[in-house]
């Protein structure tokens, strides 16, 4: 007779067995049989056996490759990133995760690997060999990080965190144009005005992105309450995920809900929208089935400061300039990140407001000033 609930039974022979369920096919229990010389013995061996069953079971459930989750990930994701998130995170995929990764189980990715990877990619990594920024390596440990998130919500076994990889972000060069550089594509762009010009002053005059610019229309603009409303932006987007390759022009929500804005313009400006304004048309062709892309204006952009003199400089430029120049005047930070479509103030300071060493000789002077020698 088995003793009650366990399934261990003294057997006519003299030993002891005891029974577990090993599988079920069909709903139907398949048991196997474990043997010894006394109760106690058969005990032992059927919870050493029942451990390693339920080890097995949890390994079966749990295990999954880097491959299959990694794109598992990605298509949720892509219910509520947008196409440009999307087109990132599926490079990152195909270039630096998949080659390194993808045939693994996640639970055999160690931390210590995961940071040689960093490392490497740092060093070495890119289609040249030339080493990736911390940048571009701290967007790929954030895809892995979100990999790891979806998989242990899943269920499934992880043996790396991304917390692991330290990066030291290096804080790249900020190109803000002096007041003689600003003061010479001014008056270059005045006397050779075209709607390409136009566009560009108006980032100048009002720090919108290159992308905002170009999805821009001369509906957007309402010259008779000198305001602009900002709810586009055009992107060249990838739209072949396979082979990286096939791009085309979309004109989308800008990149966050802060970026929809209405912005004041300056009445230095006026006059001249005034001059080219075309209803239903595109701001920079005149055209309402027409449009210049972010790539074409950037250079065009470029040989407008090479014809000045200037030092080379991208499109941002201007956006910087702009916000530098504003707080050099006095503007609140506050109304300033508005304009800007930042989300918060913080990022206004850090990231775009540039203060020249005019503008710092001024206030140490007025320092000087309180403690004058008498």
């Amino acid at each position: 007779m088995s003793r009650t609930g366990e399934n261990i039974y003294k057997r006519r022979d003299g030993r002891w067995e005891g029974r577990y369920i090993r599988t079920r096919i069909g709903g139907k229990a398949k048991y196997v049989s474990v043997y010894g010389r006394s109760y106690r013995e058969v005990k032992k061996k059927l919870e050493d056996a029942k451990t390693k069953q339920e080890k097995c079971n949890t390994k079966a459930e749990k295990a999954g490759k880097m491959a299959d989750i990694g794109n598992s990930w990605l298509s949720e994701a892509a219910l509520f990133l947008k196409k440009s998130s999307i087109n990132k995170y599926e490079d990152i995929l195909r270039c630096y995760i998949l080659p390194e990764f993808g045939e693994n189980e996640l639970s055999e990715i160690t931390n210590q690997r995961l940071i040689s990877f960093a490392n490497a990619l740092l060093t070495n990594g890119g289609a040249r060999k030339q080493g990736l920024t911390a940048t571009t390596v701290a967007e790929i440990m954030s895809a892995m990080n979100g990999i790891r998130i979806y998989a242990l919500r899943k269920e499934y076994e992880v043996g790396f965190s991304p917390e692991c990889v330290n990066l030291k972000k290096e804080q790249g060069d900020i190109r803000v144009f002096s007041l003689e550089e600003e003061e010479k594509l001014l008056d270059y762009l005045q006397k050779n005005m075209d709607l390409p010009a136009l566009g560009i002053l108006l980032c100048l005059y009002t720090g919108i992105r290159v992308g905002e610019l170009c999805a821009l229309k001369w509906d957007d603009i309402n010259l008779l309450e000198k305001k602009m409303s900002v709810s586009k932006s055009m992107q060249r987007l990838r739209i072949n995920a396979v082979s990286g390759s096939k791009t085309e022009v979309k004109i989308l929500e800008p990149k966050s809900a802060c970026s929809v804005r209405t912005i004041p313009l300056p009445d230095t400006i006026i006059e001249l929208l005034e001059e080219f304004h075309t209803p239903g048309a595109f701001l920079l062709t005149g055209k309402s089935s027409r449009f210049v892309e972010p790539r074409t204006m950037q250079n065009r952009f470029k040989k407008a400061i090479l014809s000045c003199g200037i030092q080379d400089a991208n499109f941002h430029a201007t956006r910087h300039t702009f916000a530098t120049r504003c707080i050099e005047l006095g503007f609140d930070v506050k109304t300033l990140s508005e304009i800007l479509g930042h989300a918060s103030v913080t990022i206004t300071m850090n990231r775009y407001v540039h203060p020249s060493m005019a503008h710092k000789r001024e206030h140490m002077n007025r320092f000087s000033n309180l403690f004058a020698v008498r």
